[in-house]
């Protein structure tokens, strides 16, 4: 698993932003420190209100120098969608493909309800080099991160 201090894994995957685009981590390192916000999946009441919550504090992430991104296995069309429904001012990356979720070792299964890879709830702060300066993962899907926590984190980076 990803933990402080490691290189971020790079990936390459749609981005729902105010278009649909591409979103390259080591293209994206000027906007750090970056924060990557994992969530199982759209349009679910802990992750609509996890999302809800980093777009509260969008202003704080901003003021802090950081940008915020959240990733999900929906599809980029699904996440435009949900970004449009909840007025999120940051981007969405699709991770349909699961390559993200694999490098980052964030796998998890619904088995109960016949789902399986979808994001743990995780978020990593990166830094303009590269490096996974804050990394914090649940193995809970119901538990929401320590915002506070992250935008400390953030801080101590820009």
């Amino acid at each position: 698993m990803v933990s402080d201090g490691d290189d971020a894994p790079a990936f390459t995957a749609p981005l729902a932003d105010d278009r649909l685009g591409e979103f390259t981590l080591t293209n994206r390192l000027d906007e750090a420190p970056l924060v990557l916000a994992f969530f199982p999946g759209a349009f679910t009441e802990v992750c609509s209100h996890e999302m809800r919550a980093f777009q509260d504090r969008l202003s704080e992430f901003e003021d802090a120098g950081a940008s915020v991104y959240g990733i999900s296995v929906d599809t980029p069309f699904a996440l435009s969608e949900f970004r449009e429904q909840l007025g999120l001012d940051f981007g969405l990356i699709s991770d349909t493909n699961r390559g993200i979720i694999d490098a980052y070792d964030l796998a998890m299964d619904f088995s109960h309800i016949g789902v399986r890879d979808l994001a743990k709830r995780a978020v990593f702060v990166v830094d303009g080099d590269g490096t996974v300066t804050y990394a914090w993962v649940s193995d809970d899907p119901g538990r929401e991160p320590d915002y506070e926590e992250v935008l400390d984190a953030v801080a101590r980076v820009a």
